[in-house]
């Protein structure tokens, strides 16, 4: 029988130029990010990264990502999963959420962000 195995990767900060408005795609901004990924495995101790999914590998992943700007979080978080779906096929689940920590909203105060959820 299988398992499902989840792994974590929370409060990724990074500096990057999304945004719909000209100004912040010029100024850039502090993003936040959440990650997690589930994918099945069969019953049994885990005992070597083979048999897991690498967190290191995830983190390049995103951060190289992160630095590919787009317009709406919306975009970049479906083509992120589709991203990391391609370079991962035993993803059978995505849950990410990418928090903007500055918004260009007049008083604004808190941080806005975008979820996506998808099984695969």
């Amino acid at each position: 029988m299988a398992q499902l195995i989840t792994i974590h990767l929370e409060q990724l900060r990074f500096f990057a130029y999304h945004g719909l408005y000209k100004e912040e795609r010029k100024t850039g901004n502090a993003f936040e990010m959440n990650v997690e990924i589930s994918f099945p495995k069969n019953e049994g101790i885990i005992a070597h990264l083979n048999e897991t999914l690498n967190y290191a590998s995830v983190y390049a992943l995103v951060k190289d990502e992160m630095q590919r700007p787009r317009e709406l979080l919306e975009t970049f978080l479906t083509e992120l999963a589709e991203t990391l779906k391609e370079t991962f096929p035993e993803i059978s689940r995505i849950r990410m959420s990418l928090y903007k920590l500055t918004v260009p909203i007049e008083g604004f105060t808190g941080k806005i962000g975008v979820a996506l959820e998808r099984d695969f």
